[in-house]
């Protein structure tokens, strides 16, 4: 295992403990423990944190693994002296300041596909449901109300569902749902491979006059808030069904929740809403609530135990290739350099990241002409550039403190192969 030393314009010690601190938040699957503790690293796990208690232990953490509720802005971020990775073990990242992260050198993964299926498979779970009422004859049973009725339910098949994005969630739906013998067409802002006999709709509206079912799966973008208004639910089909389990600000509910009301819509599904609790509560309130033929859930579309080990695995294994071989494929906020293969025994290899600004490659190149190069990529976007170099002597630690006195340098860390961890990480 490379373990790595590191340091930036400003270089601070750690404890020397030997180990680097991972803490997992809100009950990351216990795989991703398994992971790092398999590298030697010190696992640390906790529920939930207040802001304040997360600004007192940040400063100890070298990696830090999130999912949806905890927040990573600037007042957090900017404590983090020691921090090198952050792990989003969901798909999103908008609890992470990731113009910050890059630019003190910290990349942030995530896990973008690995609950794709439990997302498709929940869509599919419910539109049988919306289809029958379910919910609603469920709810009656519950209160001693026997309402066994057959007006206005529906089988699936034979019917057409428009996808909104037609990425993994959206394609892995649209296969299952032709199976269930659905017509499938769908709209994405890009052309995209169709499967199976599903269509590509040339724009949202066509999609939307001609689907019984609508289903949303698109990023929360600023041109997808409230991409779903009153208008866009008038030109459905009367008594078609809504359903979104991609971002809650991508429908406007109160829209929603009259054409609901008003009966032009049958039903609909929603997982995700525009503001949600940061944990258990029992005030939870949205206008959805108490509508008709409506199947309210807390965003748990990708909560299956399957979901949750595969993105622990995922992003745990991401962690682990960058801590020990600086790879940041998979990262979302910094350049991706990918080195091949292992560090060799004997080498040093110099990870930096820096402003991307004219002259620093040549300052940098200066600095290392000193040592044998064996191995460099550099890959760089409009703000910073990232940059891998192995060197074949042992040098690394005097080449890292010329490069942290460049101007251009956000951060460095030197990795050893077989020695160790040095104790010195930080800014």
């Amino acid at each position: 295992m490379s373990t790595p030393t590191g340091g930036g314009t400003h270089r601070r010690t750690g404890s020397g403990s030997g180990k680097l601190q991972i803490l997992l938040m809100e009950k990351v699957h216990e795989k991703a423990a398994d992971a790092f503790r398999e590298q030697g690293f010190s696992v640390i796990r906790k529920t939930k944190l207040s802001p304040e208690e997360l600004a007192a232990i940040i400063p100890t953490v070298h990696v830090i693994g999130i999912r949806s509720k905890t927040k990573l802005p600037k007042e957090i971020l900017e404590k983090a002296t020691n921090l090198m990775a952050v792990g989003c073990f969901c798909i999103g990242t908008d609890t992470t300041d990731l113009p910050l992260a890059a630019n003190m050198g910290i990349p942030v993964f995530n896990s973008p596909y690995a609950n794709s299926r439990s997302v498709a498979e929940l869509v599919i779970a419910e539109m049988v449901m919306l289809a029958r009422q379910t919910g609603d004859r469920s709810m009656e049973c519950h209160k001693g109300t026997w309402n066994k009725q057959s007006a206005g339910c529906y089988e699936i098949r034979g019917k057409t569902l428009g996808i909104i994005g037609y990425g993994h969630v959206g394609s892995q739906l649209s296969v299952l749902a032709e199976a269930m013998g659905m017509r499938v067409v769908f709209y994405d802002v890009v052309p995209k491979l169709s499967l199976g006999n599903a269509s590509q709709c040339k724009s949202i509206d066509d999609l939307l006059k001609q689907s019984m079912f609508v289903s949303l799966h698109v990023p929360n973008l600023p041109s997808t808030v409230n991409m779903m208004r009153a208008e866009q639910f008038a030109m459905m089909p009367k008594g078609a069904y809504m359903l979104n389990l991609s971002r809650g600000k991508v429908v406007d509910v109160e829209a929603l929740a009259a054409s609901l009301k008003a009966g032009h819509l049958a039903g609909s599904a929603v997982d995700v809403y525009p503001l949600e609790p940061a944990g258990l509560t029992h005030d939870f309130k949205t206008p959805l609530q108490g509508c008709p033929n409506t199947i309210l859930t807390p965003h748990i579309g990708g909560s299956t135990e399957e979901a949750q080990e595969a993105i622990g695995l995922e992003v745990s294994s991401k962690l682990i290739s960058y801590i020990n071989n600086g790879n940041t494929t998979g990262s979302v906020n910094v350049p991706i350099v990918a080195p091949a293969g292992r560090l060799k025994s004997g080498c040093t290899r110099v990870i930096s990241f820096h402003k991307n600004v004219p002259g620093v490659m040549r300052d940098m190149n200066m600095i290392m002409s000193e040592a044998n190069v064996t191995f460099q990529a550099l890959s760089t976007n409009e703000e910073i550039g990232y940059l891998i170099a192995d060197i074949g002597s042992k040098m690394g630690k005097e080449l890292k403190e010329k490069l942290n006195a460049l101007p251009a340098t956000l951060r460095n860390y030197v990795l050893y192969e077989g020695e160790g961890y040095q104790g010195e990480f930080g800014e």
